[in-house]
């Protein structure tokens, strides 16, 4: 393990950094999203589906990172404004599929002035993005393998 540096305040920590960062963006959202009636999960949730390709109410959970307690109400809402249908799988009654209805998808065509707006005041150049992007995904990932790994030593305590 990697010694830190001593925390000292607010600005020694990552942590921070990330939740201001993410309410920031989430902000400068909230007007866009407001203008096309959706709230900001709504529009992930959008984001997620593809026109005319039915996906699995576990998938898009799994895509957003989800859990089905909050994902069910956030797409009974979307479904009842008419965005979005939930059908059971034909083949396989324990899946739930959800797919664009035509609304959605004329929705889903007015995000791309939504993510130019935001890129701009996200003030990067196009290789920074991608790269906090790619910095952001390979953090995620490390962190969520961290997680898994300090639940499998605990189950693994717990065991014996």
């Amino acid at each position: 393990m990697t010694s830190a540096p001593e925390v000292r305040g607010l600005d020694d920590l990552l942590c921070f950094d990330l939740y201001a960062a993410t309410r920031a963006v989430t902000a400068y959202y909230r007007p866009l999203l407001e203008e096309l009636g959706l709230t900001y999960p709504q529009y992930l949730v959008l984001v997620s589906l593809r026109p005319g390709r039915p996906v699995t109410v576990k998938q898009v959970a799994a895509d957003l990172a989800l859990d089905h307690g909050t994902l069910t109400p956030l797409l009974r809402r979307m479904e009842a404004a008419g965005l979005l249908t939930r059908e059971r799988n034909a083949a396989d009654k324990r899946q739930v599929v959800v797919t664009l209805t035509d609304a959605g998808e004329r929705l889903r065509l007015r995000f791309d002035d939504v993510q130019c707006a935001v890129s701009e005041a996200i003030g990067l150049a196009p290789a920074e993005f991608l790269q906090l992007q790619e910095s952001l995904a390979r953090l995620t990932g490390a962190v969520r393998e961290a997680t898994a790994a300090r639940g499998r030593q605990q189950a693994d305590v717990s065991d014996r």
